[in-house]
C-alpha cells in the first residue's frame, strides 16, 4: 500500500499524533495542545503508510510575509528513508509566495535542513516558558 497524504485534520487520531511526537523524539505533547497548533496553522501534512501515522509537519504563515516550519516529526522506522525531506519540501511548496520561510529545529539537525536550501539567521532571538530547559539542549544560548 502506498504512503497517502494528507493535509485535512478531520479525521487525526490526536493520540496517535502524541505518540509519534514523543516516538520521533519531539517529546511528551498533549493530543489536545496537537489539535490545537495543528488546527491553527496554515499548511499541514500527515503521511500515513498501511493505515499507520509514520509523519507529520506544519507550518505557521500570515499569507504574505513570513511561513514558519516547525514540527516535522518521522517515527524512528521511518527515518533516514527521505520520508523528512520530503515532508519538508511539501510544506516549502505550500508555503511559496511569502517572502521568507523560516524553519524551527531540534538543535543539532541544522546540516539536515541545510541541504534543503535553509541558511542559519543570525538575528533569531526566542523567550521560551522554561529558559532553562531551552538552554540546556541548545535551543539557545546565553550570548
Amino acid at each position: 500500500m502506498p504512503r497517502v497524504w494528507t493535509h485535512l485534520i478531520d479525521n487525526v487520531d490526536w493520540n496517535e499524533l502524541s505518540a509519534l511526537y514523543l516516538a520521533a523524539p519531539l517529546g511528551n505533547k498533549k493530543p489536545v495542545d496537537l489539535k490545537t497548533v495543528f488546527t491553527n496553522s496554515m499548511f499541514r501534512c500527515f503521511v500515513h503508510d498501511s493505515g499507520k501515522l509514520v509523519g507529520v509537519g506544519r507550518a505557521l504563515a500570515d499569507g504574505v510575509d513570513r511561513a514558519c516550519i516547525c514540527d516535522i516529526a518521522v517515527l524512528p522506522g521511518h527515518q533516514g528513508t527521505g520520508l523528512g525531506m520530503k515532508i519538508v519540501a511539501h510544506l516549502v511548496d505550500r508555503a511559496r509566495g511569502h517572502r521568507k520561510i523560516i524553519l524551527y529545529a531540534v538543535p543539532g539537525k541544522e546540516g539536515f535542513y541545510r541541504k534543503l536550501g535553509f541558511k542559519r539567521m543570525t538575528t533569531a532571538m526566542a523567550i521560551f516558558d522554561d529558559q532553562a530547559g531551552a538552554l540546556a539542549p541548545g535551543y539557545i544560548n546565553e550570548k
